[in-house]
């Protein structure tokens, strides 16, 4: 199993106790399936252990945003958004994923175990951590052009990944959904910015030249 947050400083022993305690249920997804909907009102915590999704939002006129996109690790759930978004997970290619109750997350245990205390701990620390994804987010989209925009998301890539040269976690269909833009202008775009010698890209690989 990949190294999930929400378990840190947490033996591997100690990781089956809190999945039993926790009831959970593994589950596996096609490419494509809904793992969760109406995830405002989910009451169910998900963990991808093989994999990857998507938190999707589907706008009224049918067109789609990509909010987050979860690797092997990473957690899911009501957390994961707001009141007022219809928000869909969905899996990118076969996957694995653990689900149990929210409640049993948040529920300290009779026998007060440490490591379900610590538990708790991590799950504060991973929604600091999505606050910080949210609002970097908002940072890009609150840019007024589609050039602004990109060099904001490359910045932000480049400073996480430590280097000019970045990989982008995702196709350029999807870096479109994910910064709410037209994807045939946003290739126009990164077309124009290596004209100006701003960048070079290769499939997902972008190297920074500014």
């Amino acid at each position: 199993m990949p190294r999930i947050h929400l378990f840190d400083d947490i033996s591997s022993e100690e990781e089956k106790k809190l999945l039993n305690c926790f009831n959970a249920n593994t589950l596996h997804f096609k490419k494509d399936a809904i793992i969760l909907s109406n995830v405002a009102k989910a009451t169910q915590v998900g963990l991808v252990v093989n994999g990857s999704a998507q938190i999707i939002r589907y706008n009224s006129n049918g067109s789609r945003t990509i909010m987050e996109t979860l690797k092997e690790g990473d957690i899911f759930g009501d957390f994961s958004a707001s009141n007022f978004e219809e928000l869909y997970i969905i899996a990118c290619e076969e996957s694995e994923i653990i689900l149990f109750e929210y409640e049993r997350l948040i529920t300290r245990c009779k026998k007060n175990c440490p490591y379900h205390n610590k538990v708790i701990d991590n799950t504060l620390q991973i929604l600091s951590d999505k606050l910080r994804s949210k609002n970097e987010r908002i940072e890009i989209l609150s840019k007024k052009t589609i050039r602004e925009k990109l060099l904001a998301y490359f910045n932000m890539l480049s400073k996480k990944q430590i280097s000019k040269t970045i990989i982008l976690p995702f196709s350029l269909t999807d870096l479109a959904d994910y910064l709410s833009i037209d994807r045939s202008a946003m290739m126009r775009e990164i077309k124009n910015l290596k004209d100006d010698e701003m960048i070079e890209s290769r499939e997902k690989k972008i190297y920074l030249k500014y």
